[in-house]
């Protein structure tokens, strides 16, 4: 229990401090490499067709990178939706991003990282079938202020071979 108070001061003064003086815990330029993705966008596959709209906002003290996305077209009654938050984590010095829908589905890349005006995510191995293990990769590149790209893959061989799951560009909505 002494632990549990020491900890609770320890983490009052340490956001006193950060506040007096003016920084937000999540200021440092590397929490900014993926602020390229903010803002309101449509989502184009390859063949030209809108595939989805798509809202990133930054919340939670400048911490996380929310994203909001519904797709264009309805299937079986559901217009598919889903939420992600995405986070620069200090201590393993990756990006990460769990991903939530209405179909019941998650997806977390505890994997990420910036280069070359981009963001690289991998998913951990998961059970894609009864005797298949995949991984995911998923890519967001920074193509100009108005278009990225999101480009993503998966491997059923250990990252062997990939295969291309989805290609977007997403283009910035005008205000």
């Amino acid at each position: 229990m002494q632990k549990l108070i020491a900890f609770i001061i320890f983490c009052v003064l340490l956001s006193s401090a950060n506040a007096q003086n003016g920084k937000l815990p999540c200021s440092r330029p590397e929490y900014r490499q993926f602020d390229f993705w903010i803002g309101e966008w449509e989502a184009f596959g390859t063949n030209g067709q809108k595939a989805g709209d798509s809202k990133i906002s930054l919340i939670l003290d400048s911490c996380i990178i929310l994203e909001e996305w519904t797709s264009t077209s309805v299937q079986q009654g559901l217009r598919y939706a889903g939420k992600s938050f995405n986070t620069y984590n200090a201590a393993t010095k990756q990006w990460q991003q769990t991903w939530v829908d209405n179909a019941g589905g998650t997806n977390e890349y505890m994997q990420g990282k910036f280069e070359n005006n981009r963001i690289i995510f991998s998913s951990t191995p998961f059970r894609f079938s009864k005797d298949t293990m995949a991984i995911r990769k998923m890519t967001f590149t920074n193509l100009n202020p108005v278009k990225l790209r999101q480009y993503g893959e998966i491997s059923k061989d250990n990252g062997l071979t990939w295969t291309t799951e989805y290609d977007l560009e997403y283009r910035r909505k005008n205000k």
